[in-house]
């Protein structure tokens, strides 16, 4: 937040690249002092010990939607996760700009849903078509926002009802999001229900659900509806 607090108009071009690759080092650097036989992740750097994937990995992303940051808005994030044996079980979603933190240990209670359609929301960007079929479907409305942490954080802090993505991610995209959206008792999966593994050998990780826990089954079946 300082540098970006610092830069000038004209630095906006390289404002992202200098605050992804600071937050990395950060970071990375942090996890190999305290957890030195731990493989680190990062969207910066492969991982890094060169070794297999699996057992403990810790997935990071230094700075999630650096679009939003660069451009002065508040819906980006920073995210770093344990994963063990394929599962999120650590999570912490940073949310700079609110001066929030979000973590598995302390996970705020899911408030209760706000009267009214239900609230899909989508990537500002790159909206999924299964999104729109989905909100005609359930006469929801959807709701653009940039980071993937932000968008799940939204659903968690009742901003939003469901968080839904297709046409890719990368597992430090959703590993620390999934990990404190579960934490705090909502439903994450793939678009298919399948559970969502990570530590894979290839970190592609296509589609992603993040939503309330008693809306799981109806957004669900209505994927599984959608042509």
């Amino acid at each position: 937040m300082s540098l970006r607090d610092r830069a000038r108009p004209a630095d906006a071009a390289v404002l992202g690249t200098e605050g992804d690759r600071r937050s990395h080092e950060l970071i990375t650097t942090e996890l190999r002092r305290r957890r030195p036989d731990d493989a680190v992740l990062s969207e910066e750097a492969r991982l890094d010990d060169g070794g297999p994937r699996g057992g403990r990995v810790w997935i990071v992303d230094p700075l999630d939607g650096t679009r939003e940051f660069s451009e002065g808005r508040s819906d980006f994030a920073v995210h770093v996760a344990l994963v063990e044996d394929g599962i999120p079980t650590v999570g912490a979603v940073a949310l700079p700009a609110e001066h929030l933190v979000l973590d598995s240990g302390r996970p705020p209670p899911v408030p209760p849903r706000a009267v009214g359609p239900l609230r899909i929301v989508v990537s500002r960007t790159r909206p999924p078509a299964e999104a729109a079929t989905l909100a005609a479907g359930l006469h929801a409305e959807t709701v653009p926002m940039g980071s993937a942490g932000a968008k799940a954080m939204a659903v968690l802090r009742g901003h939003a009802d469901v968080y839904l993505h297709a046409g890719g991610q990368y597992e430090w995209d959703s590993a620390a999001p999934v990990a404190v959206a579960l934490a705090a008792g909502l439903h994450a999966s793939r678009l298919d229900g399948a559970p969502l593994v990570y530590g894979r050998p290839d970190p592609w990780l296509p589609d992603l659900l993040v939503c309330r826990p008693e809306l799981a089954r109806q957004v669900l079946l209505s994927l599984q509806a959608t042509p």
